[in-house]
């Protein structure tokens, strides 16, 4: 049931995610902020209220639940371009450190007060989430990109979600970022769904030692996101760091994949966390290669690259451990010995190890992307488009439609 909820909501996010993050171009970015933090929470107070809804809402929220696309897009509107890098960080180590927080407070009052407590608390802290932006978030995008009102009309071509995915293929730049996100972030999400089952089921840990794996590997991925992604943005490049957290990645995956004792597991997730410094390096890399116009567009491509991972890593994932006879159900611990013959093979995780070989690819397509474009002598071809609200309906040459989005002539 998990698999097929996250494959539904991965799909729809990837149809949908540069669709909300153009529409966010073109009408700011408060509204569609509201719009996709509401959609994600929506499935919270149906917990309690019904499972089959809650299942229903959470696998179609997956059109609207793309925050992290209006996010970063916003942060690009108020941040200059020397300073895009750390906030993204920021950004990032924000969701790790509620990633951090949450699963211990949830667990501890579920255990004493019960679940109840847990879903309403949840809600509530969303609904507050919602009051805040309604009171305290302004709109970041200039009134002079934006209609004067929501009533503006918009042609098809800014409505249609299949038009960003042929300008990926079209320009270049976007493809090679498109093609290493979904090369590094596929066995990610395959290695989210399964990797904390498969150190109790398979590792031997304790859920008050995979509590404790998670705080701290939270809590090191909190420092690699800033202090150590500013540092290494400033020395060596947003290209190189982004190889480098790629290198960490393959380290890591392949670790996981040989690792046969607990330690190693530790050592391996502290790697992992060096490892977090790829997203934000790479969202930095596409924001400052795109114009002002175009950041809700180009970071819902890779928002959308995303999506689409959650979706196909789990099954992956499940697949690869079906194949190889590694067995992740929940068994009572004097069943476990039976698993432990996994930890003495070869190779104890085998998706962990066909993880670290995407990630190989995409280190090898990221080695093509040029550090620097020159920002020049790139034309856009939705930069016009949204240039010519007042009229929708106007003739478009000919040519016009194959211009890519982002045009670099380094490549």
């Amino acid at each position: 049931m998990n698999g097929l909820i996250q494959g539904v909501k991965g799909l729809l996010s990837f149809l949908s995610a540069p669709l909300i993050g153009a529409l966010s171009d073109v009408w700011g970015r408060k509204s569609f902020l509201l719009l996709t933090v509401f959609f994600t929470c929506a499935p919270i107070p149906l917990m309690k209220i019904s499972p089959w809804w809650y299942f229903a809402v959470i696998s179609v929220s997956g059109v609207f639940a793309v925050t992290f696309s209006v996010v970063f897009a916003y942060v690009a509107d108020i941040t200059q371009e020397h300073e895009r890098s750390m906030a993204y960080g920021l950004v990032s180590a924000t969701f790790a450190a509620s990633l951090v927080t949450s699963p211990a407070i949830g667990a501890y009052l579920g255990r004493v007060y019960g679940d109840s407590l847990v879903v309403v608390l949840a809600t509530a802290i969303a609904l507050l989430d919602i009051c805040f932006i309604l009171v305290a978030v302004p709109e970041s995008l200039p009134e002079k990109m934006r209609p004067a009102s929501w009533g503006a009309p918009i042609s098809w071509e800014q409505a249609d979600p299949f038009a960003s995915l042929k300008k990926v293929g079209q320009d270049s730049i976007v493809l090679l970022i498109c093609i290493t996100v979904f090369l590094s972030y596929l066995p990610e999400a395959g290695q989210y769904s399964s990797f904390f089952l498969y150190l109790r089921q398979i590792m031997g840990f304790s859920s008050e030692s995979v509590a404790a794996f998670i705080a701290v590997l939270g809590i090191l991925s909190i420092i690699a996101q800033t202090i150590v992604l500013s540092l290494l943005m400033r020395s060596i490049g947003n290209k190189n760091t982004i190889l480098l957290g790629l290198g960490f990645q393959i380290l890591q995956l392949a670790w996981y994949g040989f690792g046969s004792e607990p330690w190693m597991m530790w050592a391996a997730g502290a790697v992992a966390a060096m490892s977090s410094i790829t997203f934000p390096a790479v969202s930095a890399l596409v924001s400052r290669t795109a114009d002002a116009d175009q950041q809700g567009v180009v970071q819902g491509m890779i928002t959308g690259i995303r999506g689409l991972c959650n979706g196909l890593g789990p099954a992956l994932y499940g697949f690869i451990f079906y194949i190889f006879h590694v067995e992740l159900n929940e068994l009572p611990m004097k069943l476990n010995s039976k698993n432990l013959r996994f930890q003495n093979s070869i190779i104890p995780g085998p998706p962990f190890l066909f993880g670290a070989c995407s990630v190989l690819l995409a280190l090898l397509v990221a080695l093509f992307i040029p550090e620097h474009t020159n920002l020049n002598v790139r034309s856009s071809n939705w930069k016009k488009h949204c240039g010519s609200h007042g009229h929708p309906h106007s003739p478009q040459a000919p040519g016009e439609a194959k211009e890519p989005l982002l045009q670099d002539t380094n490549v």
